[in-house]
């Protein structure tokens, strides 16, 4: 009987140490380790045609006060999106209801800040920006080598690596039913009008309140009259192997594959730069998304709004989800 009642102290014990240990990670951010993946090399991304229009109808508003630009989203976009659910994911797309504000007037940190939560043991806890169709900006993913956050041997989306059933426009749905882009948005990008020989239109806000523009800008940033050219990152792979585990070359198939080598590219580490737009003539820090990796940047400019995790407590905003709100203040 004793040595029953003892086991039965042991089997509790481990119970409650692995609940505090789950609690912590939750109190945190996180979320707990499910799907423990061995992948070390990239794979193909078998993007699923965006063949179907959805049942709902798009709507998203952009108003300035004086200090803030509003925000309200129901997370659908105007283009045609691939079928949901599917085989990789088993989500279908919802309206959700975003309500927030962004700065109207960033200012810059003293370094660039990581999208990735203060711990560095995570996925994001904020996505990135917002398309002005309403859609988020979300690059990053909650897959890890073996399930091991804290290593952070963190899985690129648009490595196919782990599918994780994305559509011909970068795009996938979250479980809450938000659908959101993990790279180049190519529907609403060809809807903008989008083209080699101009400078691209406006195409959305970072979480900072900095403009997003994709792909194309003045080879002079301060010159219009200078021409137009494809813009690209400063990020590139890492020589060599990685550390084992995970193991294997640098090859794109985690995040910190990659590394900034300031002037590779026209961009900063953030993936942006200072220039003239039509929409800014006077200048602006702007960011801009490339075909080169980040693709979506995953640094800000200015201190962001946090839409998960921990962030600004004097930011609110709507729930993802018609039954659902969380606030931060």
């Amino acid at each position: 009987m004793k040595f029953k009642a003892r086991f039965a102290s042991f089997i509790l014990l481990i119970f409650l140490i692995e609940s505090f240990l789950w609690a912590q990670e939750r109190r945190q951010g996180g979320r707990p380790s499910v799907r423990k993946h061995t992948i070390t090399e990239r794979g193909d991304l078998n993007l699923i045609p965006a063949d179907d229009k959805l049942p709902y109808k798009q709507e998203a508003k952009f108003k300035k006060s004086k200090t803030e630009r509003l925000v309200e989203s129901n997370a659908i976009p105007e283009h045609k999106v691939g079928t949901f659910p599917s085989g990789r994911n088993p989500n279908k797309i919802t309206e959700q209801e975003f309500k927030f504000s962004l700065p109207l007037n960033p200012k810059p940190a003293r370094e660039p800040i990581p999208l990735h939560n203060d711990s560095g043991r995570g996925p994001p806890n904020t996505p990135f920006g917002i398309a002005l169709n309403g859609v988020l900006f979300d690059p990053g993913t909650a897959e890890f080598y073996m399930g091991d956050r804290r290593a952070d041997w963190n899985y690129e989306a648009l490595s196919g690596s782990v599918l994780l059933g994305l559509d011909m426009n970068h795009g996938h749905v979250q479980p809450n039913g938000s659908y959101h882009y993990h790279g180049l948005p190519t529907g609403f990008l060809k809807k903008l009008g989008v083209k080699s020989k101009k400078h691209s239109p406006l195409i959305g806000y970072a979480m900072d309140g900095y403009p997003i523009y994709a792909l194309y800008g003045y080879k002079d940033p301060e010159n219009p009259e200078a021409g137009i050219k494809k813009l690209t990152s400063s990020f590139q792979l890492k020589k060599g192997d990685r550390p084992y585990p995970p193991g294997g070359k640098h090859d794109g198939t985690f995040s910190k594959d990659y590394e900034y080598v300031e002037g590779a590219g026209e961009l900063d580490k953030c993936n942006g730069r200072f220039t003239i737009t039509k929409d800014f003539p006077d200048g602006t820090y702007a960011y801009f998304l490339t075909e080169n990796w980040p693709v979506i940047p995953r640094y800000f400019k200015a201190e962001p709004l946090r839409l998960r995790g921990v962030g600004p407590p004097r930011h609110r905003i709507g729930g993802f989800g018609p039954n659902h709100s969380l606030s931060f203040d």
